[in-house]
């Protein structure tokens, strides 16, 4: 009970500290692997998002929780991959903000979305995250983009860990759905 307690107040904290919280102010270190591996990490939109592809893959696929994962890495290089050779993606900032809030919402309904068409809007979405991403680095950019690959994937496992824990709640997974959805909302909000 603790537990839940303690994943409740994590997610309510994250969605209070959702205004400010964007990773894509264009200032700070973007130079090689170490700056990429701390991007997805401080960058509370990233975070949420990652986190919550975690969680949603834990929810609805157990025993293939590695899949919208994994596709999630794989659409992300390939928006960096974008990015790297300067073409344009329209509106990154506001599907950054929706995929938070889209997310968010997936916890909420769990298992009942179809595991296909999470892992197509997981694969959607990360195309832009990865934009992002690789639209602010300089330097070393491949070793910036595999440091938030690796950053990515080990924040999708710890999604995966809180989506299993969570699984038999659902209370605490609304909860947790709707707090991040509600930071999603702040993220639209300020995009």
């Amino acid at each position: 009970m603790k537990r839940k307690i303690i994943l409740a107040g994590a997610a309510a904290a994250f969605a209070i500290l959702a205004g400010p919280a964007f990773a894509h102010t264009g200032v700070g270190h973007t130079d090689g692997f170490s700056a990429g591996l701390m991007h997805p990490i401080l960058g509370l939109d990233h975070l949420l998002a990652m986190l919550s592809v975690g969680i949603w893959s834990a929810l609805a696929a157990p025993r293939r929780a590695w899949v919208a994962p994994v596709a999630f890495v794989s659409a992300m290089i390939a928006g960096a991959s974008l990015a790297f050779v300067g073409m344009a993606l329209p509106g990154v900032e506001g599907m950054i903000a929706a995929s938070v809030v889209a997310l968010g919402l997936m916890i909420v309904i769990g298992a009942r979305l179809p595991v296909i068409a999470g892992v197509a809007l997981c694969g959607l979405f990360s195309l832009f995250h990865g934009h992002a991403h690789a639209s602010e680095a300089t330097g070393a950019v491949l070793a910036y983009i595999g440091g938030f690959s690796v950053a990515t994937a080990a924040i999708h496992v710890a999604g995966i860990g809180i989506g299993s824990s969570i699984v038999r709640s659902s209370w605490l997974r609304y909860a947790i759905g709707v707090a991040v959805a509600g930071a999603g909302a702040a993220f639209v909000l300020g995009a």
